[in-house]
């Protein structure tokens, strides 16, 4: 029995000590692992930035947004404002050549020769865009007229007259250039020497014919005004003339 009283008290003592060692563990170190702790703390997170200032004046201006949204606009009482410009009136845009007819057009680059100076002379791009010859319906004389694409600038502006020569360019054979004695393209006439450049040399010798021919017009044109001019000069000195003679023969019989 000694024995016994003496190993019982043991065995007890042992006990609690395994219950201790078995009980679960409810730190939050166990629910980290599953991913417990971490979502708490990035809700504190939240919860404390919502507590901030900057966060809590947003949600004050969004809330006064959608009040203002809510708020039906105030009906007006048949207000009505007369536009200062109707988009239904077209402007006439006047190019000068409504009495003109189109009788040639072809894309080119022209050039115009400068001198510095020292007397260094080049080739400097005056424009691309159409070249076109424009036939006066009234008259019947031919001018150049070409104007730079999109803005439209006009950059050569002037009649083919007789006297006028065409030469090719000896650097490539799409290319021409001639002297003119007076072109208004920039709106004083002036005396200048272009070329012009287009895409081959089939347009090259179809732009030559056109020159040509619309030359060979202008000379006949030209001839005829030149002719009328004369005329009308003489008819105006013949009159001036007689009312001198007239007042001549008045004027002993004005003394007598």
């Amino acid at each position: 029995m000694t024995a016994t009283e003496n190993t019982e008290p043991k065995v007890e003592e042992t006990k609690p000590a395994e219950a201790t060692e078995t009980k679960p563990l409810t730190s939050s170190s166990v629910f980290s692992m599953f991913g417990g702790g971490a979502k708490k703390e990035k809700k504190d997170d939240e919860d404390r930035g919502d507590n901030s200032g900057s966060a809590k004046a947003q949600r004050e201006a969004a809330a006064a947004a959608k009040a203002d949204d809510e708020e039906e606009a105030p009906e007006s009482d048949d207000v009505h404002f007369e536009p200062v410009h109707k988009l239904t009136e077209q402007v006439k845009t006047v190019t000068h050549e409504e009495s003109e007819e189109e009788i040639f057009n072809m894309r080119c680059k022209m050039f115009r020769f400068t001198q510095d100076k020292d007397g260094k002379g080049e080739w400097k791009e005056r424009g691309t865009g159409p070249l076109r010859l424009l036939k006066h319906k009234e008259n019947g004389k031919i001018r150049l007229v070409m104007r730079r694409d999109k803005t439209l600038k006009v950059c050569a502006n002037h009649y083919i007259t007789p006297d006028m020569a065409i030469a090719p360019m000896s650097t490539s054979d799409r290319a021409w250039l001639w002297n003119v004695g007076a072109d208004v393209s920039e709106g004083e006439p002036e005396a200048i020497t272009v070329s012009v450049r287009v895409a081959n040399a089939e347009n090259a010798q179809q732009f030559k014919e056109a020159w040509s021919k619309a030359q060979k017009d202008n000379e006949a044109m030209f001839a005829q005004a030149k002719e009328e001019t004369e005329t009308e000069t003489e008819t105006e000195t013949k009159t001036e003339e007689g009312k001198a003679e007239e007042k001549k023969a008045e004027e002993p019989a004005a003394s007598s």
